[in-house]
């Protein structure tokens, strides 16, 4: 009995030391109110009650080797400062390395720091970074011995590059630059912004607009309270009333729910002498390329002076600081005087008739243009010399033009074209001669593409108020 106690004794000695002695990987822990100096060690000392032994009985906890990072996980989502981080504790069973994976944890503890840099890109950006199913992120993280990480969230515009080395580090970020650059040029990434003098505030041009558009599509309601802000969706709502349709049969007049039958919308009756070699009067608007979506909604009409790309929130910024910054200069140029223009008729911008891709009503400014277009070229100079503004861009001459229809715009489909065109003819047969009156010009914006105003209206990023007083030279 004696004996007994006497193993038992020495074994409750000496396995927790075996034990300690196999496991030489530990970690240092750190509290909110900063470091503690105790060590935790697989197979020590516990103060655990003999409950709690008994239920942790079949765990151990294996201390992984940790690396000292410059930008933890939680910098990178600003939840704590910038710093070194050590990682939390791993829980799992106590299973030793042998000594292939021993090996492998000596190199990782050997090379402890990381090295990474946060770049302001731009969401818009970001799958040109990523590329097609990652392969262009997978690619520079292979040759640069990196890893890029994105942020969870669409709102934030930054990615960090971490790697072991501070050259590898500066090798991806300048790979990442030059994508960007190349992808800003081309026509993969499009205009984001744009300067704007913006005509849907007159609403007696907005009616007309609206009367302009249900004339053409066949349409009887010439309301201009409409919400044409929202997305067009083809002509969905064309079938919301009720057509009477008079059938020659001996069952006498049929009352048809049109959203219940295709609904075939024809052009507008014109004069029995149309133009030699112009399309049949019973071709549909399907077949003439003219649907809603090609049409400019009538909230957002405008004159366009100069098309941005602003792409991350830094270059929005300094957009709006260079555009408020020459107000002044703006005022100078109109002479201390509000303009006004004209618009009248209709015009195709390239093509012809039967094959147009924009129709828009010429802009003729009243006393002269001399003063407007000096105006506009002070707001390209300005941000040009910000380096904001493309290079073919910058050598573009204005031409101030009011459009009205453009198949750009065109709801896509799988069967249509990434440029197609439409027949105007019938459109300038009835709308080539319109007077659409007279507008005095009231404020410029610096406008958002795709994002919308409470008014319909493009977002604002900033907006100048132009001189009111019209004076009699």
């Amino acid at each position: 009995m004696l004996a007994l106690f006497r193993v038992e004794r020495a074994l409750n000695f000496t396995i927790p030391y075996h034990i300690s002695k196999s496991a030489p990987y530990f970690q240092k822990c750190y509290s909110c109110g900063g470091m503690n100096n105790n060590y935790k060690m697989i197979g020590g000392s516990s103060n655990k009650t003999s409950a709690e032994k008994k239920k942790h009985k079949s765990i151990a906890s294996v201390w992984r080797p940790v690396s000292m990072q410059s930008c933890s996980a939680d910098d990178r989502h600003g939840g704590a400062e910038v710093g070194s981080k050590l990682a939390e504790p791993q829980i799992g069973p106590a299973i030793l390395p042998d000594k292939e994976e021993d090996n492998a944890f000596k190199g990782s503890v050997s090379s402890t720091d990381k090295h990474s840099i946060s770049l302001e890109v731009g969401s818009s950006l970001f799958r040109f970074i990523k590329g097609k199913g990652g392969y262009v992120q997978s690619k520079i993280e292979e040759e640069m011995g990196v890893k890029i990480i994105f942020p969870s969230s669409r709102k934030e515009e930054s990615i960090i590059i971490e790697g072991t080395s501070p050259d590898s580090v500066t090798r991806a970020s300048e790979r990442i630059q030059l994508i960007i650059d190349e992808t800003v040029k081309s026509s993969a990434l499009d205009y984001s912004h744009f300067i704007s003098l913006p005509l849907a505030i007159h609403p007696q041009l907005v009616d007309k607009l609206v009367n302009f558009q249900n004339s053409i599509l066949g349409l009887h309601d010439n309301s201009s309270n409409e919400d044409t802000s929202e997305e067009e969706n083809g002509d969905k709502k064309l079938g919301e009333s009720t057509l009477t349709l008079k059938a020659q049969e001996d069952s006498g007049n049929v009352k048809v729910d049109v959203t219940k039958i295709p609904l075939v919308s024809y052009p507008p009756k014109s004069s029995a002498t149309s133009t030699s070699g112009s399309k049949p009067k019973t071709s549909t608007l399907s077949e003439l390329g003219i649907d809603k979506s090609i049409f400019i909604k009538p909230k957002t009409f405008h004159l366009t002076v100069l098309m941005l790309k602003l792409w991350n929130k830094e270059r929005v910024d300094a957009a709006v600081k260079i555009f408020e910054g020459i107000a002044g200069e703006i005022t100078d140029a109109l002479d201390g005087r509000a303009v006004s223009i004209k618009l009248n008729g209709l015009d195709c911008m390239r093509g012809s008739l039967a094959k147009a891709r924009v129709l828009y009503a010429p802009v003729e400014v009243i006393g002269g243009e001399d003063r407007l277009l000096r105006a506009c070229k002070v707001i390209t100079e300005a941000f040009t010399e910000g380096g904001l503004v493309l290079e073919k861009d910058a050598k573009q001459t204005l031409k101030l033009h009011a459009t009205v229809m453009n198949a750009r715009h065109r709801k896509r489909t799988k069967t249509t074209k990434k440029y197609d065109s439409f027949d105007a003819r019938g459109v300038m047969e009835k709308y080539g001669s319109e007077e659409w009156g007279e507008y005095l010009i009231r404020e410029v914006h610096l406008s958002q593409r795709f994002v919308f105003d409470e008014d319909g209206y493009y977002h604002r990023c900033a907006s100048i108020l132009l001189p009111q007083n019209v004076q009699v030279d």
